[in-house]
């Protein structure tokens, strides 16, 4: 377990260098390598956290459908209006991350 989180972080750190190293010739800056670990770790963070929202936000509306079944249309409306809430932090972070991978830093 050890040795399988030190390559992780020996990959993480190491990429940068690689890819600095390999633009230098070219005139290639600091951006490129830092803006791809940002898209990666901001899409990982959101995609996680907005796991976590949907799940509870799921499980709290399927306890909520169990308790009072009279109200269960009414209650799936606001879960399904709540989810797509959530949902769009993701797309958001993604978008931002296309940005980041994409567009070029004048030079």
């Amino acid at each position: 377990m050890r040795r399988s989180l030190s390559l992780a972080v020996v990959a993480v750190i190491g990429s940068p260098g690689l890819a600095l190293a390999a633009e230098g010739a070219t005139g290639g800056g600091w951006v490129g390598p830092f803006a791809v670990i940002a898209a990666g770790i901001g899409m990982a963070i959101a995609s996680g956290l907005c796991a976590l929202g949907q799940g509870r936000a799921t499980a709290a509306a399927v306890d909520a459908m169990g308790r009072q079944p009279g109200a269960a249309a009414r209650i799936q409306t606001a879960m399904i209006i709540g989810l797509a809430l959530i949902e769009s932090l993701a797309l958001y972070v993604f978008v931002i991350a296309a940005i980041l991978l994409f567009v070029q830093p004048i030079k």
